[in-house]
């Protein structure tokens, strides 16, 4: 989906932080706290959201299995941050796959 130009341009610094790393994505919901700028908020709430499952499948789901599992997961939150860093450094609101959807509508408060 694309936005206006220049209104995606003031929100795209602040889009890439929150894909690098976990304390990112606290730093560009910060400086996106006053001005709002809806194209960073949509990446803020796709990276909230990867940080958020990773977290949950390292804690609850990796201790019960193999280290296999968990490269896989290593390797798939990855695949997800450079997806939507890529989506946000091309100026686009691409939502990830599979989970994408379900983060726009569980983080909808960040705004």
């Amino acid at each position: 989906m694309k936005l206006e130009s220049n209104y995606i341009k003031q929100g795209k610094t602040t889009a890439i932080i929150a894909y690098i790393t976990f304390i990112g994505t606290i730093i560009a919901y910060f400086m996106n706290s006053e001005k709002r700028n809806q194209f960073a908020s949509f990446h803020i709430r796709q990276a909230i959201g990867i940080w958020v499952l990773f977290f949950l499948m390292y804690t609850l789901i990796s201790p019960f299995h193999s280290s296999s599992l968990n490269s896989f997961f290593s390797i798939f939150k990855i695949v997800l941050i450079l997806f939507g860093l890529f989506s946000a450094i091309r100026e686009e609101q691409e939502m990830l796959p599979i989970f994408g959807p379900l983060f726009q509508k569980w983080f909808a408060f960040i705004k």
